[in-house]
């Protein structure tokens, strides 16, 4: 007769009486233990590619909708020798393939894609078809490569690309046409498992005074790009947060006429101690309206304990993903111990990708013919590659 911990095991490991009976019961039992937490998924599984992905039960973390795994976004913000994807995604998709696969490789599981909004409407309420089409072969292709998207849109980067119909709106207008922006975004992708999520808007402001007429963008170039956009020109009685907390609703709204699945959050700049939470968006007062909190965080080497304090400003009780991070102000041990605090609050983490792989960084190193940006995007990703064991541990297989 089996004992009651033997009755649960396959026959073909049920062990044998013997003399030697207690050591061979320890080995396989050990065995079984193993090949039930192999079939379980424990041992690195991935989540299913097909599967979308949800806010865990917990509020702390992610999975996957089916199979219950936990999911940590681990990826880059993608670009290409300085250029957006749109730049060149009509005449050079191989790269862009070239580029996905390159990514995956290194360990990445999320790619963050940036979406203008000139290039994607014609008119306040016409998309462009042809981005489009772009956009549906981009979730084909991350389904290929088993990536997923953080989709972030109504990008305003380069003011040569943004319309001056778009810039001569007032808010309640200006409001509607993103809304119906996110409507033809979110129609294109709500049949795609690719989507991670839908971040609402890159780094938005909320005013805290009024300013002149068309003027949206903050006015500050950063290589050329102008990642800082206003979501009123007026506070006209609001305060900052509510504000944000409306126009959060009106988008959302916008997607879930098409997508009632996806998750949404917002690129939210930093909290600093000299300016603290700049944008407005108050994180206690859109969390509600948010399905995880984005917070984008370059750690100072002058302000060594700054970007923890910052982390801490965001812990209000969603899953928060650093959105956006990079030796861009600090060297790599600072980066990597940055990180590893994290994970006391945070739960995915996004550094910045621009086309050329560490395997292309090596050679170019080799032939003595790295520029220092490609110095700190060589040593950046030797951490990438390296930490991604411990930070995407569950997507490797």
């Amino acid at each position: 007769m089996r004992t009651r911990d033997e009755k649960f095991l396959p026959p073909n490991l049920a062990p044998r009486r013997s003399p030697q009976s207690a050591a061979f019961r320890t080995v396989r039992v050990m065995r079984w233990l193993f090949f039930f937490l192999l079939t379980a998924g424990i041992c690195g599984w991935a989540v299913e590619p097909g599967e979308r992905i949800v806010v865990a039960p917990d509020g702390r973390g992610f999975i996957g909708a089916e199979s219950r795994l936990p999911f940590h976004p681990w990826g880059m913000n993608y670009g290409n020798a300085g250029r957006l994807m749109e730049d060149f995604w009509d005449k050079e998709w191989d790269t862009l393939a070239g580029d996905f696969k390159e990514l995956k490789a290194a360990g990445a599981n999320v790619v963050r894609v940036h979406l203008q909004f000139g290039k994607f409407m014609s008119a306040p309420d016409e998309p462009n078809r042809e981005s489009l089409k772009h956009l549906r072969r981009l979730l084909e292709l991350a389904e290929q490569a088993g990536l997923r998207l953080d989709v972030t849109g109504l990008a305003s980067y380069r003011p040569a690309d943004v319309p001056a119909w778009y810039d001569a709106m007032n808010e309640p207008k200006r409001w509607e046409a993103q809304a119906k922006f996110w409507e033809q975004i979110a129609e294109t992708c709500a049949s795609s498992p690719a989507v991670f999520c839908y971040d609402l808007i890159n780094e938005p402001l909320s005013p805290a005074e009024p300013r002149k007429p068309g003027e949206w963008r903050s006015g500050h170039l950063f290589g050329g790009y102008d990642f800082l956009q206003y979501i009123a020109l007026d506070p006209a009685g609001r305060s900052r947060d509510k504000i944000a907390a409306s126009w959060i609703r009106q988008m959302t709204a916008a997607i879930r006429k098409h997508d009632k699945a996806a998750l949404i959050t917002v690129g939210l700049l930093p909290w600093s101690r000299e300016w603290k939470h700049l944008s407005g968006f108050l994180p206690q007062t859109v969390a509600p309206e948010l399905d995880f909190i984005s917070v984008h965080i370059y750690p100072d080497r002058a302000k060594p304990d700054e970007a923890m304090e910052c982390l801490r400003q965001f812990a209000v009780g969603k899953p928060i993903v650093i959105e956006e991070t990079f030796p861009l102000s600090c060297d790599i041990p600072q980066l990597e111990e940055f990180l590893r605090a994290s994970r006391e609050f945070a739960c995915g983490w996004i550094g910045h990708y621009d086309g050329n792989s560490l395997a292309a960084l090596d050679e170019s190193a080799r032939a003595q013919r790295l520029t220092p940006t490609q110095a700190v995007y060589r040593e950046w990703l030797r951490l990438f590659v390296r930490l991604t064991p411990e930070f995407a541990g569950e997507e490797r297989k």
